[in-house]
C-alpha cells in the first residue's frame, strides 16, 4: 500500500529509554525469519521449548513489520485514546461483566487494584474480525490498517510460533494452528492500551503496582515492545525481573489455555504492571497487544497424544469432563476480573478465586 495513500495520523511521541539500572530478565531471542525452512524450525522449536519451560516469556525479532510500520501501528494505537470525546467512548464502552466480552472500551477506573484504589489504564480492542461491531469515528478510517496488523500477527507470527511449540511437543505441526483459526469464532484481538501517571496516593496504597501479578486467559500474547518499563514476570526462583524494551520486537509470553493444553507443561506465567522507573514517570505508557485464543469452541484439556506430554506426567487443573470450552473460560474470567472479591490464599502475598472450578491466583 503506497503511503500516500495511508490516512493521516498525528505522531505518538513515546517516553525516552530509561537509564536506570534495573533487574532485567534474561530472555531468549527468537529471530521468526529461520521458521521458513525445515532445519530452522528444528532448531527453533528447541529454542522455544526451553525459553516457555524456564520463563514462560521470549522475545520475537523479524516479524515482517519494518520500524515505520510498528511506529505506525503506535500512532494508530493512541487515537482511541486522544482522539476520542469521553462522550464517544461511553458510547464504544465494553460490557465485561454482563457478556464476559472485552471489545471495545475498557474505560479507566473500572478494575479495583488495592485499599479502594481503581486502575488508570484504558484499553480498546478489536476482534480481528474488524466488522465485528461499530467503532469511534476517528478509527474508521483506518480499520484497513488495523485488520492487516491483526493478519500479520496471526498468521506471521502466531501460526509459526504455535507449529514451534507442536513441534517441541512431538505432536504434527498444524496440531495448534488447527485451534487457532482466523476465521473460526472466537475472541482473539487487537488491544491499544494507554497508562497514565497516578498520584504519590495511590501509588503509596498499591505499593507501586498498577496491575497484580496474574497470567492471561488465552494461549499466547504477543505485546508489542515499547520503552516505558512497567512490566516485570515472576520467576521460577520466585523473584520479579524488569522486561527489557527491545526495539522492533515482540514479547511472547504463554497463557492459562497453553496451560490448560499442555496439561501444565507450559504454564501461564505470572507477569505484573508497576510504576515506571523515576525518569519515566511523567510519561504514558501506550501499548500495543494482540491476544490469543483458541477458537470458541476448543475444550481445554490436555494434548494426551504428545509423547512429550507423557513422557513429562500430564497435571490437570481440573477433571477432563469438567474442562471448560475457550469460549467458557475467556467469559468466566473476563467477567470477573477486577471486579470480583479475592480470598486471602494460603501462600503469602497471594489471593485466590475460583472460576469455572478452578483455582486462579492474583499475586501482590
Amino acid at each position: 500500500m503506497p503511503s500516500l495513500t495511508l490516512p493521516y495520523v498525528p505522531h505518538y511521541v513515546a517516553a525516552p529509554p530509561t537509564k536506570e539500572t534495573l533487574e532485567y530478565a534474561d530472555l531468549a531471542i527468537i529471530d521468526i525469519s529461520k521458521a521458513d525452512t525445515e532445519e530452522g524450525r528444528a532448531a527453533l522449536a528447541i529454542e522455544v521449548r526451553e525459553a516457555l519451560l524456564n520463563h514462560g516469556f521470549f522475545y520475537v525479532v523479524n516479524h515482517g513489520y519494518s520500524q515505520d510500520q510498528t511506529a505506525r501501528m503506535f500512532d494508530i494505537a493512541d487515537l482511541p485514546f486522544s482522539a476520542v470525546s469521553d462522550n464517544e467512548k461511553q458510547i464504544y464502552a465494553g460490557t465485561m461483566k454482563q457478556t464476559g466480552s472485552y471489545q471495545g472500551y475498557k474505560l479507566r477506573q473500572y478494575w479495583h487494584i488495592e485499599a479502594g484504589v481503581r486502575d488508570q489504564l484504558e484499553h480498546y480492542n478489536i476482534n480481528r474480525d474488524v466488522s465485528k461491531r461499530g467503532h469511534p469515528e476517528a478509527l474508521r478510517p483506518l480499520l484497513p490498517e488495523i485488520k492487516e496488523f491483526s493478519k500479520n500477527n496471526h498468521f506471521n507470527v502466531l501460526h509459526p510460533i504455535l507449529r514451534l511449540i507442536a513441534r517441541s511437543l512431538e505432536l504434527p505441526e498444524d496440531t495448534l494452528v488447527n485451534n487457532h483459526d482466523y476465521d473460526a469464532v472466537g475472541e482473539t484481538y487487537v488491544r491499544f492500551m494507554k497508562y497514565y501517571p497516578r498520584t504519590e496516593e495511590e501509588e503509596t496504597k498499591t505499593k507501586n503496582v498498577w496491575l497484580k501479578g496474574h497470567t492471561d486467559f488465552g494461549s499466547i500474547t504477543i505485546l508489542w515492545s515499547q520503552p516505558v518499563a512497567a512490566l516485570q514476570i515472576l520467576t521460577r526462583e520466585g523473584e520479579w525481573r524488569w522486561i527489557r524494551h527491545i526495539e522492533n520486537a515482540l514479547v511472547v509470553n504463554a497463557g492459562d489455555a497453553m496451560d490448560f493444553l499442555t496439561g501444565g507443561y507450559y504454564k501461564g506465567t505470572i507477569h505484573r504492571v508497576v510504576q515506571p522507573p523515576e525518569d519515566q514517570r511523567n510519561y504514558t505508557r501506550l501499548g500495543v497487544f494482540y491476544f490469543v485464543m483458541p477458537n470458541d469452541d476448543v475444550k481445554l484439556v490436555p494434548m494426551a497424544e504428545s509423547p512429550v506430554l507423557q513422557r513429562a506426567g500430564i497435571q490437570r487443573r481440573c477433571d477432563d469432563s469438567e474442562a471448560p470450552t475457550m469460549e467458557q473460560w475467556r467469559k468466566a474470567r473476563t467477567s470477573a476480573y477486577g471486579q470480583s472479591v479475592l480470598e486471602i490464599g494460603k501462600e503469602k502475598g497471594i489471593e485466590e478465586e475460583i472460576i469455572n472450578g478452578v483455582l486462579v491466583k492474583h499475586y501482590n
